[in-house]
Protein backbone atom coordinates (compact mmCIF):
# COMPACT_ATOMS: atom_id res chain seq x y z
CA UNK A 1 0.00 0.00 0.00
CA UNK A 2 0.83 3.20 -0.88
CA UNK A 3 1.39 5.92 1.78
CA UNK A 4 0.61 9.04 -0.09
CA UNK A 5 -0.46 10.67 -3.22
CA UNK A 6 -1.33 13.57 -5.57
CA UNK A 7 -4.23 14.10 -7.88
CA UNK A 8 -4.28 16.50 -10.59
CA UNK A 9 -7.45 17.88 -11.33
CA UNK A 10 -10.01 19.08 -9.28
CA UNK A 11 -13.08 18.21 -11.54
CA UNK A 12 -15.82 15.82 -10.43
CA UNK A 13 -13.63 12.97 -11.11
CA UNK A 14 -10.67 14.23 -9.36
CA UNK A 15 -12.64 15.01 -6.75
CA UNK A 16 -14.21 11.62 -6.32
CA UNK A 17 -10.58 9.92 -6.74
CA UNK A 18 -9.26 11.89 -4.07
CA UNK A 19 -12.06 10.83 -1.70
CA UNK A 20 -11.65 7.57 -2.34
CA UNK A 21 -7.93 7.17 -1.88
CA UNK A 22 -8.25 8.89 1.57
CA UNK A 23 -11.03 6.28 2.31
CA UNK A 24 -8.04 3.80 1.51
CA UNK A 25 -6.11 5.72 4.00
CA UNK A 26 -4.01 7.53 2.10
CA UNK A 27 -2.87 11.19 3.12
CA UNK A 28 -4.08 13.14 -0.47
CA UNK A 29 -2.59 16.09 -2.06
CA UNK A 30 -5.35 17.67 -4.39
CA UNK A 31 -4.54 20.14 -7.15
CA UNK A 32 -6.98 22.44 -8.93
CA UNK A 33 -5.56 25.72 -10.67
CA UNK A 34 -8.86 27.99 -9.43
CA UNK A 35 -6.69 29.34 -6.17
CA UNK A 36 -10.49 30.47 -4.71
CA UNK A 37 -12.33 27.51 -5.58
CA UNK A 38 -8.91 25.71 -3.85
CA UNK A 39 -9.46 27.91 -0.79
CA UNK A 40 -13.09 27.70 -0.39
CA UNK A 41 -12.78 23.69 -0.50
CA UNK A 42 -10.35 24.19 2.25
CA UNK A 43 -12.84 25.52 4.30
CA UNK A 44 -16.02 23.85 3.97
CA UNK A 45 -14.77 20.49 2.87
CA UNK A 46 -17.04 20.57 -0.10
CA UNK A 47 -16.17 21.21 -4.03
CA UNK A 48 -18.47 23.97 -4.60
CA UNK A 49 -18.53 23.51 -8.11
CA UNK A 50 -18.87 20.05 -8.83
CA UNK A 51 -20.03 17.10 -6.54
CA UNK A 52 -20.96 20.08 -4.16
CA UNK A 53 -23.08 17.72 -1.66
CA UNK A 54 -19.71 14.68 -1.29
CA UNK A 55 -17.88 15.61 1.94
CA UNK A 56 -14.10 15.98 1.35
CA UNK A 57 -12.16 13.99 4.22
CA UNK A 58 -9.72 15.97 6.33
CA UNK A 59 -7.09 13.35 4.76
CA UNK A 60 -7.14 15.26 1.69
CA UNK A 61 -5.47 18.85 1.08
CA UNK A 62 -6.47 21.15 -1.71
CA UNK A 63 -3.50 22.87 -3.47
CA UNK A 64 -3.87 25.49 -5.97
CA UNK A 65 -0.25 25.55 -6.81
CA UNK A 66 2.05 23.46 -7.90
CA UNK A 67 5.19 24.77 -6.43
CA UNK A 68 3.30 24.15 -3.13
CA UNK A 69 3.28 20.25 -3.69
CA UNK A 70 5.57 17.99 -2.28
CA UNK A 71 6.79 14.69 -3.72
CA UNK A 72 4.45 11.83 -3.54
CA UNK A 73 5.53 7.89 -4.50
CA UNK A 74 1.79 8.16 -6.68
CA UNK A 75 1.14 11.07 -8.80
CA UNK A 76 -3.00 10.53 -10.08
CA UNK A 77 -3.61 12.96 -13.43
CA UNK A 78 -7.13 13.87 -13.95
CA UNK A 79 -6.74 16.41 -16.05
CA UNK A 80 -8.39 17.19 -19.65
CA UNK A 81 -6.61 15.18 -21.74
CA UNK A 82 -5.37 17.94 -23.88
CA UNK A 83 -3.92 19.90 -20.90
CA UNK A 84 -1.54 16.38 -19.98
CA UNK A 85 1.95 16.97 -21.81
CA UNK A 86 2.41 20.26 -20.59
CA UNK A 87 1.00 19.35 -16.91
CA UNK A 88 3.69 16.98 -16.84
CA UNK A 89 6.46 18.86 -18.35
CA UNK A 90 6.03 21.27 -15.28
CA UNK A 91 5.68 18.58 -12.72
CA UNK A 92 8.95 17.37 -14.25
CA UNK A 93 10.83 21.43 -14.30
CA UNK A 94 9.80 21.11 -10.54
CA UNK A 95 11.51 17.92 -9.65
CA UNK A 96 8.03 16.32 -8.12
CA UNK A 97 8.89 13.05 -10.41
CA UNK A 98 11.85 10.25 -9.50
CA UNK A 99 12.12 6.86 -10.92
CA UNK A 100 10.81 5.59 -8.01
CA UNK A 101 7.41 7.84 -8.90
CA UNK A 102 4.35 6.16 -10.16
CA UNK A 103 2.22 8.12 -12.76
CA UNK A 104 -1.47 7.25 -12.91
CA UNK A 105 -3.81 8.43 -15.93
CA UNK A 106 -6.98 8.76 -15.05
CA UNK A 107 -7.99 10.92 -18.69
CA UNK A 108 -9.23 9.78 -21.43
CA UNK A 109 -8.42 10.90 -24.91
CA UNK A 110 -5.94 10.93 -27.73
CA UNK A 111 -3.63 13.79 -28.32
CA UNK A 112 -4.51 15.26 -31.75
CA UNK A 113 -2.09 14.80 -33.95
CA UNK A 114 0.10 12.75 -32.74
CA UNK A 115 -2.47 9.66 -31.76
CA UNK A 116 -0.88 9.09 -28.76
CA UNK A 117 -2.76 7.98 -25.51
CA UNK A 118 -1.97 9.98 -22.25
CA UNK A 119 0.05 7.10 -20.59
CA UNK A 120 2.81 7.85 -24.24
CA UNK A 121 2.54 11.30 -23.48
CA UNK A 122 3.28 10.63 -19.82
CA UNK A 123 6.14 7.75 -20.74
CA UNK A 124 7.38 10.14 -23.50
CA UNK A 125 8.41 13.11 -20.61
CA UNK A 126 9.39 10.47 -18.17
CA UNK A 127 10.81 7.53 -20.14
CA UNK A 128 12.44 6.22 -16.56
CA UNK A 129 9.46 6.47 -14.57
CA UNK A 130 6.42 3.46 -14.44
CA UNK A 131 3.00 4.69 -16.07
CA UNK A 132 -0.48 3.42 -15.62
CA UNK A 133 -3.95 3.80 -16.26
CA UNK A 134 -6.79 3.25 -14.51
CA UNK A 135 -10.75 2.55 -16.77
CA UNK A 136 -13.78 1.74 -16.57
CA UNK A 137 -17.21 2.53 -16.43
CA UNK A 138 -16.67 4.84 -13.49
CA UNK A 139 -19.22 8.29 -13.28
CA UNK A 140 -17.95 10.49 -10.62
CA UNK A 141 -21.36 11.05 -9.17
CA UNK A 142 -21.88 7.41 -8.37
CA UNK A 143 -18.03 6.40 -6.95
CA UNK A 144 -18.15 9.50 -4.96
CA UNK A 145 -21.45 8.33 -2.78
CA UNK A 146 -19.85 4.88 -2.76
CA UNK A 147 -22.04 2.96 -5.31
CA UNK A 148 -20.55 -0.12 -6.34
CA UNK A 149 -18.46 0.30 -9.24
CA UNK A 150 -15.41 -1.74 -10.79
CA UNK A 151 -12.14 -0.32 -12.99
CA UNK A 152 -9.03 -1.82 -14.51
CA UNK A 153 -5.66 -0.66 -14.35
CA UNK A 154 -3.52 -1.09 -17.16
CA UNK A 155 0.25 -1.52 -16.57
CA UNK A 156 3.30 -3.45 -17.93
CA UNK A 157 4.73 -4.14 -14.66
CA UNK A 158 2.45 -6.73 -12.88
CA UNK A 159 4.19 -6.02 -9.67
CA UNK A 160 2.84 -2.66 -10.02
CA UNK A 161 -0.07 -3.31 -11.66
CA UNK A 162 -1.45 -5.31 -8.74
CA UNK A 163 -0.28 -2.88 -6.19
CA UNK A 164 -2.09 -0.37 -7.75
CA UNK A 165 -5.22 -2.63 -7.52
CA UNK A 166 -4.48 -2.97 -3.73
CA UNK A 167 -4.64 0.87 -3.30
CA UNK A 168 -7.55 1.09 -5.38
CA UNK A 169 -9.48 -1.57 -4.04
CA UNK A 170 -12.29 -0.48 -1.37
CA UNK A 171 -15.51 -2.16 -0.32
CA UNK A 172 -17.57 -0.15 -2.87
CA UNK A 173 -15.04 -0.49 -5.76
CA UNK A 174 -13.87 -3.60 -7.40
CA UNK A 175 -10.31 -3.37 -9.41
CA UNK A 176 -8.83 -5.72 -12.14
CA UNK A 177 -5.40 -5.76 -13.50
CA UNK A 178 -4.45 -5.95 -17.29
CA UNK A 179 -0.66 -5.49 -19.10
CA UNK A 180 -2.90 -4.50 -22.32
CA UNK A 181 -2.09 -0.41 -21.31
CA UNK A 182 -2.96 0.68 -25.29
CA UNK A 183 -5.89 -1.42 -25.19
CA UNK A 184 -7.34 -0.17 -21.87
CA UNK A 185 -6.63 3.62 -23.17
CA UNK A 186 -7.94 3.28 -26.43
CA UNK A 187 -11.04 1.85 -25.20
CA UNK A 188 -11.28 4.82 -22.69
CA UNK A 189 -10.67 7.29 -25.31
CA UNK A 190 -13.06 5.52 -28.44
CA UNK A 191 -16.34 5.46 -25.87
CA UNK A 192 -16.49 9.10 -25.74
CA UNK A 193 -17.55 9.81 -29.35
CA UNK A 194 -19.86 7.17 -29.45
CA UNK A 195 -21.93 8.33 -26.79
CA UNK A 196 -22.05 11.45 -28.55
CA UNK A 197 -23.76 9.44 -31.23
CA UNK A 198 -25.94 7.83 -28.79
CA UNK A 199 -27.11 10.71 -27.55
CA UNK A 200 -28.01 12.21 -31.33
CA UNK A 201 -29.94 9.19 -31.66
CA UNK A 202 -32.17 9.74 -28.38
CA UNK A 203 -32.50 13.28 -29.34
CA UNK A 204 -33.91 12.48 -32.72
CA UNK A 205 -36.62 10.36 -30.70
CA UNK A 206 -34.97 6.72 -31.82
CA UNK A 207 -35.72 4.29 -29.93
CA UNK A 208 -34.31 1.22 -28.14
CA UNK A 209 -33.79 -0.99 -31.18
CA UNK A 210 -31.73 1.44 -33.33
CA UNK A 211 -29.96 2.84 -29.64
CA UNK A 212 -29.20 -0.42 -29.16
CA UNK A 213 -27.78 -1.53 -32.82
CA UNK A 214 -25.58 1.60 -32.81
CA UNK A 215 -23.67 0.50 -29.64
CA UNK A 216 -22.95 -2.62 -30.68
CA UNK A 217 -21.62 -1.45 -34.04
CA UNK A 218 -19.81 0.73 -32.13
CA UNK A 219 -17.85 -2.01 -30.22
CA UNK A 220 -17.11 -2.74 -33.52
CA UNK A 221 -15.64 0.44 -34.42
CA UNK A 222 -14.23 0.24 -30.96
CA UNK A 223 -12.16 -3.45 -32.00
CA UNK A 224 -10.62 -2.80 -35.32
CA UNK A 225 -9.44 0.84 -34.35
CA UNK A 226 -8.40 -0.37 -31.21
CA UNK A 227 -6.62 -3.41 -32.53
CA UNK A 228 -4.83 -1.57 -34.76
CA UNK A 229 -3.60 1.05 -32.63
CA UNK A 230 -1.85 -2.10 -30.80
CA UNK A 231 -4.39 -3.03 -28.49
CA UNK A 232 -5.81 -6.58 -27.46
CA UNK A 233 -9.18 -7.63 -28.77
CA UNK A 234 -10.30 -9.09 -25.11
CA UNK A 235 -9.31 -5.87 -23.72
CA UNK A 236 -12.79 -3.88 -25.51
CA UNK A 237 -14.81 -6.36 -23.93
CA UNK A 238 -13.88 -5.86 -20.87
CA UNK A 239 -14.26 -2.71 -17.78
CA UNK A 240 -12.43 -0.31 -20.45
CA UNK A 241 -13.92 -1.33 -23.34
CA UNK A 242 -17.77 -2.70 -23.13
CA UNK A 243 -18.42 -1.82 -20.01
CA UNK A 244 -17.20 1.79 -20.25
CA UNK A 245 -19.44 2.16 -23.36
CA UNK A 246 -22.31 1.05 -21.89
CA UNK A 247 -22.64 3.15 -18.87
CA UNK A 248 -21.85 6.31 -21.10
CA UNK A 249 -24.31 5.93 -24.05
CA UNK A 250 -27.24 5.17 -21.94
CA UNK A 251 -26.17 7.45 -18.42
CA UNK A 252 -27.62 10.78 -17.78
CA UNK A 253 -24.46 11.44 -15.94
CA UNK A 254 -22.39 11.26 -19.26
CA UNK A 255 -21.37 14.45 -20.82
CA UNK A 256 -20.90 13.07 -23.96
CA UNK A 257 -24.07 11.52 -24.13
CA UNK A 258 -25.79 14.89 -22.98
CA UNK A 259 -24.20 16.60 -25.70
CA UNK A 260 -25.20 14.15 -28.54
CA UNK A 261 -28.63 14.50 -27.04
CA UNK A 262 -29.15 18.66 -27.16
CA UNK A 263 -27.39 18.09 -30.80
CA UNK A 264 -30.46 15.76 -32.10
CA UNK A 265 -32.79 18.36 -30.50
CA UNK A 266 -31.35 20.72 -32.62
CA UNK A 267 -28.98 22.90 -30.66
CA UNK A 268 -25.40 23.95 -31.94
CA UNK A 269 -22.25 22.68 -30.77
CA UNK A 270 -21.32 26.35 -30.34
CA UNK A 271 -24.32 26.78 -27.65
CA UNK A 272 -23.95 23.24 -26.15
CA UNK A 273 -19.90 24.33 -25.00
CA UNK A 274 -20.43 27.63 -24.13
CA UNK A 275 -22.91 26.43 -21.09
CA UNK A 276 -20.85 23.72 -20.50
CA UNK A 277 -18.53 23.54 -17.07
CA UNK A 278 -17.11 20.61 -17.35
CA UNK A 279 -14.92 19.07 -20.46
CA UNK A 280 -16.71 16.50 -22.93
CA UNK A 281 -13.73 14.69 -24.37
CA UNK A 282 -15.44 13.08 -26.74
CA UNK A 283 -15.83 16.67 -28.80
CA UNK A 284 -12.30 17.36 -29.41
CA UNK A 285 -11.29 13.37 -29.09
CA UNK A 286 -13.76 12.44 -32.37
CA UNK A 287 -11.38 14.80 -34.41
CA UNK A 288 -7.75 12.94 -32.68
CA UNK A 289 -9.70 9.57 -33.56
CA UNK A 290 -10.91 9.86 -36.96
CA UNK A 291 -7.41 11.35 -37.76
CA UNK A 292 -6.07 8.01 -36.31
CA UNK A 293 -8.77 6.08 -38.14
CA UNK A 294 -7.99 7.74 -41.44
CA UNK A 295 -4.29 7.43 -41.09
CA UNK A 296 -4.36 3.65 -40.52
CA UNK A 297 -6.67 2.90 -43.06
CA UNK A 298 -9.45 1.68 -40.77
CA UNK A 299 -13.62 1.89 -41.39
CA UNK A 300 -15.29 3.39 -39.15
CA UNK A 301 -18.89 4.52 -40.65
CA UNK A 302 -20.33 5.76 -36.71
CA UNK A 303 -17.14 7.81 -35.86
CA UNK A 304 -17.40 9.29 -39.65
CA UNK A 305 -20.46 10.81 -39.36
CA UNK A 306 -19.99 11.88 -35.53
CA UNK A 307 -17.25 14.05 -37.21
CA UNK A 308 -19.03 15.23 -39.92
CA UNK A 309 -21.99 16.42 -37.07
CA UNK A 310 -19.20 17.93 -35.50
CA UNK A 311 -16.85 19.33 -37.82
CA UNK A 312 -18.16 19.57 -41.04
CA UNK A 313 -21.90 21.16 -40.41
CA UNK A 314 -23.94 18.40 -41.06
CA UNK A 315 -27.04 17.75 -39.86
CA UNK A 316 -28.00 14.75 -37.18
CA UNK A 317 -30.96 13.85 -39.15
CA UNK A 318 -28.71 13.46 -42.89
CA UNK A 319 -25.97 11.53 -40.89
CA UNK A 320 -28.26 8.91 -39.64
CA UNK A 321 -29.96 8.58 -43.12
CA UNK A 322 -25.56 8.33 -44.67
CA UNK A 323 -25.93 5.27 -42.15
CA UNK A 324 -28.66 3.80 -42.85
CA UNK A 325 -28.31 4.08 -46.80
CA UNK A 326 -24.96 2.21 -46.85
CA UNK A 327 -24.82 -0.85 -48.75
CA UNK A 328 -25.65 -4.09 -46.79
CA UNK A 329 -22.70 -6.26 -45.53
CA UNK A 330 -22.01 -8.71 -43.46
CA UNK A 331 -21.99 -8.60 -39.26
CA UNK A 332 -18.52 -10.00 -38.62
CA UNK A 333 -16.06 -8.32 -41.21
Amino acid sequence: MMESATVLGAGSWGTALAAMLAARGLRVQFYGRDEALMAEMAVTRRNGRYLTDVEIPAEVEPVSSLQALRPAPLVVFVTPSKSMAALAAEMGSLGLVDESTVLLSCSKGVELGTGRCMTEILHGVFPQVTVAALSGPNHAEEIARRMPSAAVVGCLDEGMAIRLQQTFSLPWFRCYTSTDVLGVEWAGAMKNPYAIAAGIAKGLGLGDNAIAALVTRALAEMVRLGVASGGRTETFYGLSGVGDLVATCYSEHSRNHRVGLMLGQGRSLSDIMGGMRMVAEGVPNTESLWLCARGRGVRTPLLDEVHAVLYEQKSPREALRELFSRDPRPEVD
